[in-house]
């Protein structure tokens, strides 16, 4: 059903006489949100070595090209002037090197204690945790300890282009620059060693590196830490022998480091007792700072390298913590409409179960009707094969089909048709409602067929005086398509399934516009329908509930509808809808402090469906955003495994669902391929939907062009698709 639409205003030409298209906000915003998102992803998992990460070492090699001053030498190796000459520390004087670091959790007690004893150390960072944890390099700087490199992934450089060197050491400068302002003249290899190990893959990488203008510090004493040998194992390997002067290996990240903490709280007051100072490398060497400041663009980059870091860690944390919740509201739905389906199936199918006494009298149709002349003969003969006395209401919304006239043709009796300026659908309803003869109205679309019992089946809950108004089962009749397969899984389990289980716990959200029926006693008091929303039918539904009627759901009173049958016909339909039940569920905020049925409907109802029509259904892409970063950087086995299990979850309720409804198992076939596909259009529906919300903007109605494929029920048999062809399905505003 569509209203007049505003006239549009022409688009500015642009120069050269062609009109100047604009991308809408609607379409633009959720693009550089995804594209934004993506990043941050990225930047998070190359900061977290899950992306660009070499993990090869390189195997031992000769030693014949290695100069024999080097492999005797010292662990300090200057290659910066071309010729390379080895400096060793002097006795009694101690370098204590950390590596791997920053880590949030030892690195800072590591800190305490050299703080504690008075003692300076070289810490040589990777870049992906000086990144993430900038304000500890900053306090190792503050705290006079010196920053070297250990590049920013931590690859073994043997097996690495010139190319990826320079990348390994400018993005480790970067991070530092970021995090404490300054450069670093001091590089020490991932998996290197003493300088005897030197080979002849490692030898020209150690000069390359010196062309660059680094010092290279390797080690003499090799504590072995990260072993876990125990803290007296730890400090007989890191002490030299015969108080000569040492560089020595520990680790403040990589795992547990307590035994470290603890051999270095005894291990400094200890050799200081025996004579040994505990510098930093300049210091020992009696050379000048290996720290520089850094200013200008050089420094602003750093900042803004940091800042970005930790904006992905910041955002991916909130990720996760929201896919941990979606996660948790999926399964506890899909577990919540297992139990209350149940319920709902095993109280209405007892032998003995009547909604109050059966309803006999005589109920009114209204068919609200526009531009069907493909469907309406259809739609008429269906309800003319009831079992249910009734009268038949079409009502013409300024048709230029000549829907009307067809109707007028058939000739039949208890059928009449109202015509009307073109109003919209609510209107025409309302229009409907005043001409109707009796207090039961059903209302259906024009494109729908009913089965011969359904007006029936719908109309039996009316039995019991509480209940306003009653929800059908709305089936795709045209399934025979792919879209129109995932449309049928789609109404029987996430439909039908859902009401069920809204019908249990009293909040059902929405009258289907196919098949619903209502007291017009009921509707009269809250003015009929509504033209607020553009889901008058949930509008209307939340309203009743709110005025203190009870809302069921008839699984027995089937209608089949035409399902739309290209992807934009179901972009323009699924916009519609969600962002009418936005714009009911904004209306009827207020319940949530009202009073009686109304506060009760607020503060269950309302916050039940927002959040699982509306919230959960925003975050769920999160599954597969992660599903989609862990196939192709994380752990793949395990993901798919995970995704598997939800997609497991789910084929149970859509089985048991389909069980329910009596549907052939077949068509669940297209479920796993509905959830990669199908199910990534209906986010970007609900996201643009939001984003319309958010900005303002203003939704149209949109009518489908129907194909009349979806034929008249007979004799209570499933609904089989016309012969009628068209390719004219385009959405007409």
């Amino acid at each position: 059903m569509a209203s007049r639409s505003p006239r549009r205003r022409a688009a500015r030409p642009a120069r050269g006489g062609s009109p100047r298209r604009r991308v809408p906000l609607r379409l633009l915003l959720p693009v550089l949100v995804l594209v934004a998102l993506a990043a941050m992803l990225m930047l998070r998992g190359y900061v977290h070595s899950e992306i660009l990460a070499d993990h090869r070492v390189q195997k031992p090699a000769p030693t014949t090209n290695v100069p024999k001053e080097i492999l005797e030498g010292g662990p300090v190796i200057d290659a910066r002037a071309g010729q390379a000459q080895s400096l060793s520390v002097p006795d009694r004087r101690l370098v204590l090197t950390f590596d791997d670091g920053p880590d949030p959790t030892w690195t800072p007690r590591v800190l305490d204690v050299l703080k504690k004893h008075d003692a300076h150390a070289v810490f040589f960072v990777t870049g992906t945790m000086a990144s993430r944890y900038p304000d500890l390099v900053q306090r190792m700087v503050d705290e006079g300890h010196e920053i070297g490199l250990h590049t920013f992934n931590h690859p073994d450089l043997a097996l690495q282009s010139e190319k990826r060197i320079d990348w390994e050491l400018s993005q480790n400068q970067l991070a530092i620059t970021g995090a404490a302002g300054i450069r670093t003249s001091l590089f020490r290899p991932p998996y290197s060693s003493f300088s005897a190990a030197m080979d002849n893959e490692t030898w020209p990488v150690t000069q390359y590196i010196g062309s660059r203008g680094y010092l290279t510090v390797v080690n003499n004493t090799d504590s072995e830490d990260w072993k876990r040998p125990g803290a007296d194992e730890i400090i007989r390997r890191a002490t030299p022998e015969g108080g000569k002067g040492a560089i020595v290996l520990m680790h403040d990240s990589g795992g547990d480091r307590s035994q470290t903490v603890e051999a270095l709280d005894r291990f400094l007051p200890d050799l200081k007792a025996k004579g040994y100072e505990f510098d930093n490398l300049t210091e020992a060497l009696d050379a000048p700072s290996a720290h520089s400041p850094v200013t200008g663009a050089d420094l602003w980059k750093g900042k803004a390298w940091i800042f970005l870091v930790q904006a992905s860690e910041h955002i991916t944390d909130v990720l996760v913590v929201g896919l941990a919740i979606i996660g948790t509201l999926v399964i506890g739905r899909f577990v919540l409409m297992l139990l209350l389906s149940g319920v709902h199936a095993r109280r209405v199918r007892r032998r003995n179960f009547r909604w109050g006494p059966p309803v006999h009298e005589p109920v009114t149709v209204l068919v609200p009707a526009y531009n069907e002349a493909k469907c309406i003969e259809n739609t008429v003969n269906s309800l003319m094969a009831g079992e249910h006395p009734i009268e038949v209401l079409v009502i013409d919304d300024g048709s230029t089909d000549g829907t009307a006239r067809i109707v007028e043709a058939m000739g039949l009796p208890n059928v009449r048709v109202i015509r009307q300026l073109n109003a919209g659908k609510p209107a025409a309803l309302n229009r409907g409602l005043a001409n109707a003869r009796y207090d039961i109205v059903v209302m259906m679309d024009g494109d729908t067929v009913f089965e011969p019992s359904t007006v029936r089946e719908l109309v039996q809950p009316f039995g019991d005086p509480r209940v306003g108004a009653v929800a059908g089962n709305a089936k795709v009749g045209n399934k025979d398509s792919l879209i129109g397969a995932w449309q049928h899984i789609e109404y029987v389990m996430g439909f039908n399934l859902d009401r069920r289980m809204y019908d249990i716990l009293g909040c059902m959200p929405t009258i289907p516009g196919a098949v619903g029926a209502f007291r017009r006693s009921a509707l009269e008091p809250i003015g009929g329908m509504s033209d607020d929303t553009l889901a008058e039918d949930t509008d209307v539904t939340m309203a009743l509930h709110r005025a203190g009627w009870r809302v069921v759901y008839a699984e027995n009173a089937r209608a089949w509808t035409e399902a739309p049958e290209s992807v934009q016909q179901l972009w323009s339909q699924r916009y519609r809808w969600s962002y009418g039940t936005m714009q009911a569920i904004w209306k009827h905020r207020r319940a949530v402090i009202d009073k009686g049925p109304s506060g009760r409907f607020g503060r269950i109802g309302l916050p039940f469906v927002s959040l699982f029509m509306i919230v959960a259904p925003l975050l769920a892409p999160l599954i597969d955003v992660f599903l989609l970063y862990g196939i192709v950087f994380g752990p793949t086995e395990k993901t798919i495994m995970a995704w598997l299990g939800v997609l497991a979850i789910q084929a149970v309720c859509a089985a048991y669902a389909f069980h329910l409804d009596r549907e052939r198992m077949t068509h669940l076939i297209s479920l796993p391929l509905q959830q990669i596909l199908y199910r990534q259009l209906m986010y970007v529906v609900l996201l643009q939907s939001w984003i319309t919300a958010l900005t303002g903007g203003r939704l149209r109605w949109q009518k489908l062009r129907r194909t009349g494929v979806v034929g008249a029920p007979v004799a209570g048999a499933v609904p089989v698709r016309s012969d009628r062809h068209s390719d004219d399905r385009r959405p007409v505003a």
